[in-house]
């Protein structure tokens, strides 16, 4: 089953996202292994700011704000969440 992939800055607020990709180079890709952003990875976004940018993402646990232009590069799989009762 092939998935579309989207940018993580694409990524509606409440949902998952699995990384499959960094399209960055250098010092800025580093951070965003160093974040923990490394392939089959989960994502949740978790708030947009009120101006819409950054945004607030769940990874390992930890909350960290990301700007759209860095987000961008991050490309994701949605990934969709049965609510239990």
């Amino acid at each position: 089953m092939c998935q579309k992939l989207i940018p993580l800055n694409q990524l509606p607020v409440g949902t998952f996202g699995k990384v499959k990709k960094l399209n960055s180079e250098g010092s800025e890709r580093r951070r965003m292994l160093d974040l923990g952003l490394i392939q089959e990875t989960m994502v949740e976004s978790v708030r947009k700011s009120p101006a819409g940018d950054p945004i607030a993402y769940e990874i390992r646990g930890a909350i960290i704000a990301l700007r759209s232009e860095e987000a961008s590069k991050i490309f994701v799989e949605s990934i969709k969440t049965e609510v239990r009762s």
